[in-house]
């Protein structure tokens, strides 16, 4: 039996209220705009959930799984390699109009594949904050069917 390994994110400060973050997170089909062209294939979107071939970890499928309005959004995962695993968003609100953000990331995995994974799992939370703090179209909301 894998026991579950849970990562956290450095905190992060987003320029935008919790509630433009918490109703841009909660359709999945906003996040289409940062995946680069060729990354992955097969890909699916809905306002719930999406999936993705990539690669050697095959399909990955991923629903949000828990609204807890504004301030928390759990997203449910499987991978071929890692199974089940969960990615959770907390914000909070920091005043003037700005947010404070932490992403757990929490999968059950061997300890070979928990050794391997831990440091390149740290760099992809703190990449994603990253990301977040430069993005500044919180308020944009998916435009299409």
């Amino acid at each position: 039996m894998s026991a579950v390994s849970t990562y956290e994110s450095r905190p992060g400060i987003l320029h935008s209220p919790v509630e433009d973050i918490y109703d841009f997170v909660t359709d999945i089909r906003n996040f289409k705009q940062f995946i680069p062209a060729g990354s992955f294939s097969d890909i699916k979107v809905d306002r719930d959930s999406c999936s993705f071939s990539a690669g050697m970890l095959g399909e990955i499928s991923l629903k949000i799984s828990e609204k807890l309005n504004p301030g928390q959004v759990v997203f449910s995962g499987y991978a071929r390699q890692v199974n089940d695993f969960s990615i959770n968003l907390d914000l909070k609100e920091s005043g003037q109009g700005k947010s404070e953000v932490r992403v757990f990331l929490s999968a059950a995995m061997n300890p070979m594949l928990r050794m391997m994974a831990e440091e390149p799992l740290k760099q992809f939370l703190n990449k994603l904050i990253d990301e977040m703090e430069k993005f500044d179209g919180w308020k944009n909301r998916f435009q299409g069917k």
